[in-house]
Order: structure tokens, then sequence, then C-alpha cells
């Protein structure tokens, strides 16, 4: 087998930065393979998602031919990927105030207030936790592409908790791989309408785009990809009930979703509930308190707490 790499400064006719050219030769024990599966095999510093997109970006050629992450590999195949470099982002650093819960030189933990969205997306190129971020850190990872340098994961614009951001591509793997699977501890609190019967419970229901509004999400048996979230009851009230909601999988707008198809949804949240709030509240009642993962440096064990934000705690005492 060969397993060449080579540095080169070029650029291919999209413009795209390529730093790495691999040229790898597939043995015997890799035919019948996925395209995607033999690359995470031989470059276990990058995950599985980097590699197809590498893919997807046709920067992964077969024999010369740039194919799809399921293509079947054969004994004997040449395999050539690309990669590029980071480009230059194009968001400006903005001197925001950042509540920093931790920070090292791979990591930084940041609690989210509400009203904050995470990275720029249209509508919201300025005032974000990339605007802050560009301003705070020296650096940040860039696997995810100019829009989004350092971010891993995110929580909606009106959930409040922690939120890990990553200062090199090595950390964004190692956090990326344990996302993917699901052995990152995230523990969240929630308030809900009505009183659950059960003192605890799992719903196992697949997540999906809204069949007819395409900006909302659905449990969705047909298109939809398979959601865990577990439930336990803190704390009952009259007519609502204080939860904690421990994700196993991590779609878009999953606790809310979820709850809201068990006919208990999140209280404040205009989006997935049509029931009036008694309240003056900026979206649902949802805090990401608890993050748990292995550093990428260290390998131990980190674990990081977000305090409930003075509303929340507030709305609990009113709630007695």
């Amino acid at each position: 087998m060969s397993n060449d790499s080579l540095k080169i400064e070029n650029k291919d006719k999209d413009n795209i930065d390529i730093s790495e050219i691999h040229d790898i030769q597939v043995e015997n024990e890799f035919d019948n393979c996925r395209l995607d599966r033999f690359l995470t095999e031989k470059f276990k510093d990058m995950s599985r998602s980097f590699i197809q997109k590498q893919i997807k970006d046709g920067l992964v050629k077969v024999n010369g031919k740039a194919v799809k992450s399921s293509y079947k590999l054969q004994s004997g195949d040449n395999v050539q990927m690309s990669i590029c470099e980071p480009k230059d982002t194009a968001i400006v650093p903005e001197n925001i105030p950042l509540d920093i819960i931790y920070e090292d030189s791979d990591i930084i933990l940041i609690n989210k207030p509400k009203q904050m969205v995470v990275h720029p997306a249209p509508g919201h190129y300025s005032g974000t936790i990339v605007n802050a971020l560009m301003y705070h850190c020296y650096d940040l990872s860039g696997i995810n592409g100019e829009l989004r340098p350092g971010i891993v994961h995110r929580i909606d614009q009106d959930t409040t908790g922690v939120i890990v951001a990553c200062k090199n591509d090595k950390a964004h793997r190692c956090i990326a791989e344990q996302l993917k699977e699901h052995s990152i501890n995230r523990r969240y609190r929630a308030i809900c309408f009505g009183e659950l019967e059960q003192e605890e419970g799992t719903i196992d229901q697949p997540i999906g785009r809204h069949p007819n509004d395409r900006k909302k999400m659905a449990v969705n048996p047909q298109n939809g990809k398979r959601a865990v979230t577990h439930y336990r009851v803190l704390q009952r009230f009259k007519g609502y009930t204080y939860i904690e909601c421990v994700l196993e999988t991590g779609r878009t707008h999953q606790i809310r979703v979820h709850m809201a198809s068990i006919g208990h949804p999140l209280l404040g949240d205009e989006v997935y509930s049509n029931r009036k709030s008694p309240f003056k509240l900026q979206g649902q009642t949802l805090h990401a308190k608890t993050l748990g993962f292995i550093h990428p440096t260290t390998g131990e064990y980190l674990e990081i707490d977000a305090p409930l934000p003075e509303y929340f705690e507030h709305l609990l005492t009113v709630l007695v």
C-alpha cells in the first residue's frame, strides 16, 4: 500500500485552497468497503462528517473520478483525497461580552443568553456567538466553514445555556466524533405545559422537516432521523411541570418537538405550542444546563454546568 502525503500550494478550478493531497491504494481487506468508512479508518484524526464533506465537495476521487460517500471500493483502487484550507472568514469580530464558564488552549465553553444566535445566518450576520468569539480568541477551528468557525454544535436562539467552541481542528474533530457517537452528556432543564403522568420516560420518535412548513421540524416517521429524549420530573406545579431532559441524539429542536408530540409543549414556545403563556417570556423555557465530554487533549472527562438564568429561577418561584 502507498500512502503518500505531499504538501502543495495550489488552487483547483473552483479556487479552493488545497494544502495536502493523499494518495492511497485500497488493500484486499477493504474490498467492497464504503469510501467514507475506508477514509475514516485511514485518517483516525478526522471525523466521518468531515470526510463526507470532503467527498461531497469533490475533493476525493477514486481512480480519477469523483464519487459518492457510499461508493463501494474494490481492492487495488486508487483513492486520492485533497485537504482544503479553511477560507479566510469575512466575519467581523465584535467586542460582545461573553459569559465564559471554562477556557483553555483547545476549547471554550460559554453560557449563552437568550436572543443570541450562535453563528451568522441570513438576517443575523452580527451580534452572534461567532462574532464575539472572533474578537475574544486568537484562532478557531475551520472545519465548519467560514461562517461557523469553532462551532461544533448549537442551541436555539431563545434557548440559554452551555455551548462549546473549539480553537483548533484536532479538538473540533474529537468533540464532533463524540457527538456523532452520542457519548456526550447533554442535560437540559425545561418547564412544560400540563402535569406529566409519569415520573420519567423516554421519547423515541424520528424527527425531520415538517411536511407542510419547511421552517419547522416534526415527528416524521417517513423522512425523519432517529431521535431519543429521556425526561424526568423535577417538580410539579398546577398546570406545569419542571423537568430535566437528557439528549441521546441531537436533532434540530429535538426537545421542543418531542415534548409537544406527547401533549406537553414547552412553556413560551410559540412555534410548537398553540397555548398562550400567562407570563412575559422571550421564547421557550429551555436551558442547556450540563455538558460533559472527554477533553480532546487530556483524555479526561470534563463536565461543565451553566446556572439557570434569572428569569427561569424567578419563574420557578412564581409557579409554586
